[in-house]
């Protein structure tokens, strides 16, 4: 199953190429923002494929994470996330 998951941008890793690192759950990988103008440090997105494809607020991704661990996906998802190259 691929899903979109929330994470948190904790670094622009490339502005000029719109790279940057977010946090799944403690979990750090390099994804491309470039498809989201004005993505900034702080600014938590759903990443698919290593995209940010939106923006959500914090509200939103915490609620999207409980949703993914109660229909029994989030510990895939986040493995594959974990297991994706920078």
């Amino acid at each position: 199953m691929c899903l979109a998951i929330p994470g948190r941008i904790i670094e622009m890793v490339d502005e000029a190429n719109g790279i940057a690192k977010v946090d799944v759950s403690g979990v750090r990988r390099n994804v491309n923002i470039a498809l989201l103008d004005g993505a900034r440090v702080g600014d938590y997105v759903l990443i698919h494929v290593g995209f940010a494809l939106s923006r959500v607020d914090e509200k939103e991704a915490e609620l999207t994470l409980r949703t993914l661990q109660e229909l029994g996906a989030y510990e895939q998802e986040l493995e594959q996330f974990e297991s994706s190259l920078d």
